[in-house]
């Protein structure tokens, strides 16, 4: 049996792993135990049975597996030491270089907002001691709130930060522009959010299982050379695709310049 310890618990990451570890049935409620800045709660989530920590050691002391849900400038503060243990990371930039002066094995894996809602996409690295049965253990439990890969470097890990780890904030970007232009043309607010919300949830639907499939589908709405290849004509001539390039470009590197940031 398993006892996993989540610090930053009431965090939305951290209450996504509760929601989806004791539903999953991976651990008793029993043996979850929860550390926060804010301190413990009577009833968490439903759940009153779970162990509130007094502080990080004693969450160390209490479980074999360690979530880190908390945000990277906050980490150096902890200091924590976790020899023997099993510590995964949900935090961005934070290399395994660092994480593993802890003493514990380390995964670092990278959820999405979409985790919240069970469907988040999350890659995972292991380090250099993670044994087979760790692994086993990493995929169970991060498959509780939806996909898991795991990658092969820390390069890919600090793309896929950049990339799914951003989770709706591209599509935000794209309704946001959409909705300006939509009020700014006259049309009555709940058309107007109707709409958009046609376009970017909706839409985007028709790609889910088959993404590969989106440069064909781009070619076939240029094909009918319409009002919509117009629009795509248009957007390509102002940058779009360069620009999303150089937004995942410049978060990737934000990644790799996050730790030392932290640090100083």
């Amino acid at each position: 049996m398993t006892r996993l310890g989540i610090v930053g618990a009431t965090g939305w990451l951290g209450s996504a792993l509760r929601r989806g570890v004791l539903d999953a049935g991976l651990v008793p409620e029993t043996d979850l135990v929860l550390l926060n800045r804010s301190g413990p709660r009577p009833d968490y989530h439903g759940r009153a049975h779970v162990t509130w920590a007094s502080d990080l050691a004693d969450l160390v002391a209490r479980t074999d597996v360690i979530v880190l849900a908390v945000r990277p400038q906050d980490y150096a503060a902890l200091n924590l030491r976790a020899p023997g243990r099993l510590v995964v990371s949900f935090m961005a930039g934070v290399p395994l270089s660092a994480l593993e002066l802890t003493g514990a094995r380390i995964v670092r894996a990278m959820p999405n907002g979409a985790a919240a809602l069970g469907r988040s996409y999350t890659p995972w690295l292991a380090g250099a001691d993670v044994t087979n049965a760790d692994r086993t253990f990493v995929r169970v439990m991060l498959a509780a709130f939806g996909q898991e890969d795991e990658v092969a470097s820390e390069a890919q890990i600090d793309l896929l930060t950049a990339l799914s780890g951003s989770g709706a904030a591209y599509p935000a970007l794209m309704a946001a522009a959409l909705l300006g232009e939509a009020r700014a043309a006259g049309l009555p607010e709940p058309v107007a959010r109707r709409a958009v919300e046609a376009v970017v949830c909706d839409g985007a639907d028709l790609l889910r299982g088959r993404i590969e499939s989106a440069p064909e589908m781009v070619g076939t709405y240029r094909a009918y050379q319409g009002t919509t290849a117009a629009g795509l004509d248009a957007a390509e001539r102002a940058g779009f695709s360069a620009a999303l390039t150089s937004a995942l470009r410049a978060a990737a590197a934000k990644a790799l310049r996050m730790w030392p940031t932290t640090e100083s």
